[in-house]
């Protein structure tokens, strides 16, 4: 009757400590998964930086350029009204 007893009391505490341990581990992986993620927005954040100083170099040698060109077209009319 004392080994059904302790039996049965084993099981429920049993029951009871594997609900914690998975309610653990899937807290465990949940924080895993956010940690993850957030590493991969930073990344994400970090190429986009790069990404945006990279352009800002392009325009800018793209608007210095047009200016070239702005003046050699001034200089190309000037010169054409000239022989007008």
């Amino acid at each position: 009757m004392t080994s059904i007893y302790f039996i049965t009391v084993g099981a429920m505490l049993g029951t009871i400590i594997l609900v914690f341990v998975i309610r653990f581990l899937q807290a465990s992986a949940v924080a895993g998964a956010d940690a993850a993620h957030t590493d991969s927005y930073r990344k994400l954040a970090s190429d986009a930086v790069t990404a945006q100083s990279g352009n800002a170099a392009t325009l800018s040698a793209i608007q210095s350029e047009l200016a070239e060109i702005k003046s050699r077209m001034a200089s190309v009319e000037k010169i054409l009204k000239a022989v007008e």
